[in-house]
């Protein structure tokens, strides 16, 4: 049995909401479908396999090979876990489930360090080498994977075990496990939509924003929240690339960098135009907050709680903060992201940080680090109570997940053999960084609509001439 009990008291709540979100094939779908990332999900029978991939340092176990509660319960060792979770630190959760831990495991202690600008931070003390035992891989190319981090396992072994094992592979060999997963849709409040005479879901962008419009016009609520200021919360929009935009979970990692023209309208309401199209229209028609250079993180979590937002666009590890940012979690949703592709809403899935085990770490302290997060995915319910898409491929998904009638939820399929550096090299070439941090180019949208400077069609044309500059660069086949 999963421990919810470690964090039931302080989210108990939360599961007697009417939860909205995408469903996968561990829990009752309602008609939604799902399809992972791998193919390789078969019964495991005991074997290990590191044939594909290089294999973990001599002594330490793999991923696979560690059976959680029975295996090291009397290994001693001190770890050091850094990561970017400072309200799950702040409120006590994380002490509440290493406490939990070290019922089974009493003689590993667990120092953990909450970073604020984890993005940043943790690439200056990966160069370092000396920021501890554990991290959240933070954006490295994958081909850095093997200098800094620990391999865990073969992917064919860890994709029996986990999904999303390929998030963090190299060369035949997964180095990261998800602590959760999410789900790529819109978070909104209930309450706003029903106030502005919205009564079904929007499917497509036009629907959306007309449903914006219908929040301006008839409440009092901000009805898209840029959170512009942050940032990274900007950068959020790429997820969305590839599976929602056309239906394709091969694009994002296999297609998108042999694409002459990827960012051109198809003309039908979907592709990657159309999703940026939503945000260029809210800001040109006044569909956002007055000041979008004064947005602040942390206080829009209360806003939408309270009403005072109409919708935000995030993945589904930000609706548990949401839910919990006031007393009205009732009111707080999360819909599919309004685009449907030849009659079909798809849903993109996938890891959010992956735990990392240091290289240079002793090998009682890979072993125990190799423990540590194995219990965390399997036994500590962290990622259930956080709203997350589950990572242990037995595992149970929360309710949220459960009432997306019709979706259908895949995940990116890995990049193709001997190009698995490619994106990395596309976007570092022309500076574009879709899913990599590439916040100003969002940015830079809500900038021109405000302004009137630059039409979206000004702005994809320059994205198009970068692309198509890289590639020749970078000598890339190129795929009409």
């Amino acid at each position: 049995m999963k421990l919810r009990k470690v964090l039931a008291l302080g989210m108990a709540a939360m599961m007697t909401l009417s939860l909205v979100a995408c469903g996968n094939g561990n829990s009752s779908n309602d008609g939604a479908t799902t399809q992972q990332a791998s193919d390789t999900n078969s019964d495991n029978g005991g074997a290990t396999d590191t044939s594909d991939g290089a294999a973990p340092a001599e002594g330490v176990p793999t991923y696979s090979q560690v059976n959680v509660g029975t295996d090291y319960t009397d290994l001693t060792a001190s770890i050091k876990w850094i990561h970017h979770k400072t309200d799950r630190e702040e409120d006590g959760t994380i002490a509440n489930l290493i406490a939990e831990f070290n019922k089974v495991y009493p003689n590993i202690t667990v120092e953990t360090e909450a970073v604020t600008d984890y993005a940043e931070d943790s690439l200056l003390r990966l160069s370092t080498g000396a920021w501890g035992d554990i991290m959240f891989i933070p954006a490295i190319d994958k081909s850095e994977m093997g200098t800094y981090f620990q391999p865990l396992d073969s992917l064919a072994n860890m994709s029996k075990e986990i999904n999303f094992a390929d998030a963090y592979e190299f060369g035949g060999t997964s180095y990261g496990v998800p602590y959760m997963a999410n789900a790529q849709g819109v978070l909104y409040n209930k309450a706003v939509f029903e106030a502005a005479g919205i009564t079904e879901l929007p499917t497509t962008p036009t629907e959306f924003l007309t449903d914006l419009q219908l929040i301006k016009d008839n409440t009092d609520a901000i009805p898209l929240y840029t959170n512009y200021a942050a940032g990274w919360t900007m950068g959020a929009w790429d997820a969305y690339i590839g599976i929602v935009t056309d239906g394709d979970n091969t694009f994002m990692n296999q297609k998108f960098a042999h694409t002459a023209s990827p960012f051109e309208d198809p003309g039908d309401d979907t592709g990657i135009y159309n999703l940026y199209r939503i945000l260029y229209d809210a800001v040109a028609n006044g569909l956002i907050e007055d000041d979008y250079t004064t947005t602040d993180w942390e206080g829009c979590k209360g806003m939408l709680n309270r009403g005072e937002i109409g919708t935000m666009v995030l993945g589904s590890w930000a609706y548990a903060q949401m839910v919990e940012a006031g007393d009205h979690g009732d009111d707080v949703g999360y819909m599919p992201f309004p685009m449907t592709v030849g009659g079909t809403q798809y849903v993109a899935a996938g890891g959010d940080y992956n735990f990392g085990i240091n290289v240079n770490s002793s090998d009682d302290n890979k072993t125990a680090a190799m423990v540590f997060i194995k219990w965390m995915t399997e036994e500590s319910g962290w990622c259930y109570f956080e709203g997350g898409y589950t990572v242990d491929i037995n595992g149970e998904n929360p309710p949220m997940y459960q009432a997306f009638n019709g979706c259908t939820v895949m995940s990116d399929q890995p990049a193709l053999p001997g190009e698995e550096t490619l994106l990395d090299d596309m976007n570092s070439e022309s500076e574009l960084s879709f899913n990599a941090g590439g916040n100003s180019k969002v940015q830079r949208i809500v900038e021109a609509a405000a302004t009137g400077s630059e039409t979206l069609d000004d702005i994809m044309a320059d994205w198009t001439k970068d692309w198509n500059d890289a590639q020749a660069t970078l000598g890339v086949e190129v795929n009409n």
